[in-house]
């Protein structure tokens, strides 16, 4: 599978964040990529407080994402890309969408660890997603599972994911700035790589919000594509004899005694 990460800096105005979004999934096309991954809050970022997210989310038939499945059925381009949703029940949602080459949606997934931590909380605008059962898009041998920027930090998430049967880990984010954190962000999804034997995709935001350098890391945990500083696409190979033979030569998801089951929130919150 060739797959392509796009990073770029969402700003306050949809139409010109799909303006730049159509010129990444063009990039992506024209490098024959089988799927496009996006950053997390490509419908709208700015550094107003998190309740300000009620007045731009949108459903997932609204503006954002019909525009970016019309651009994907034109260009027969499979997209994951994150949005703010509009919930009728309250907060919204930080949701990725995955949409297939007809523009239709193939899976969700509702961020399920907002970002209360640097002096932010995320959870003063945003719904927590449920633990709903995940959806793993299938490319061949390939099953590949979505989180969501902080999910990273909480490696039970990802481990519930290959418990459901993926070998890649997509992560679109929106990585904020700060000291350290760039490097936060290589370790973690290097370590999310190696102890789950699977490939990780990330797509991160670019400056000045935040950090870019979207990478895709390989089972063994190598970096085997990085986007830099500036806007653009990478591409990477994913290949499932590579899985197959750092599994072989680490079988520690063989090895272990434990198992993922979705936590009480109020017994945590006691920790």
């Amino acid at each position: 599978m060739r797959i392509a990460s796009g990073q770029f800096s969402a700003g306050k105005v949809p139409q010109d964040n799909l303006q730049q979004i159509a010129g990444l999934m063009q990039a992506a096309a024209l490098g024959n990529a089988d799927l496009l991954v996006l950053p997390e809050s490509s419908l709208y970022a700015g550094n107003e407080p998190p309740t300000a997210l009620a007045d731009v989310a949108e459903p997932l038939d609204g503006p954002f994402i019909s525009g970016i499945a019309a651009l994907a059925r034109a260009l027969r381009l499979p997209v994951v890309v994150g949005t703010t949703e509009a919930n009728p029940d309250g907060l919204p949602f930080n949701t990725l969408v995955a949409l297939d080459a007809d523009g239709a949606v193939q899976g969700r997934y509702r961020k399920i660890h907002l970002y209360d931590a640097f002096g932010y909380r995320e959870s003063d605008g945003t719904s927590q997603g449920s633990f709903d059962p995940p959806d793993l898009l299938s490319y061949g041998q390939l099953r590949l599972g979505m989180l969501t920027c902080y999910d990273v930090r909480f490696p039970e998430s990802a481990r519930y994911l290959v418990d459901a049967g993926a070998n890649v880990l997509l992560l679109p984010a929106m990585w904020i700035v700060g000291p350290g954190k760039e490097d936060h962000f290589s370790t973690l999804v290097r370590a999310r790589a190696i102890e789950n034997t699977s490939y990780v995709v990330t797509a991160n935001q670019c400056g000045p919000l935040a950090t870019a350098y979207s990478i895709v890391v390989d089972p063994f945990g190598v970096v085997i594509a990085n986007a830099g500083e500036l806007p653009g696409v990478v591409f990477a190979q994913l290949e499932p004899e590579r899985i197959a033979a750092v599994r072989t030569r680490i079988p520690s998801l063989r090895n272990r005694r434990f198992r993922v089951i979705p936590g009480d929130e109020e017994q945590a919150k006691k920790v």
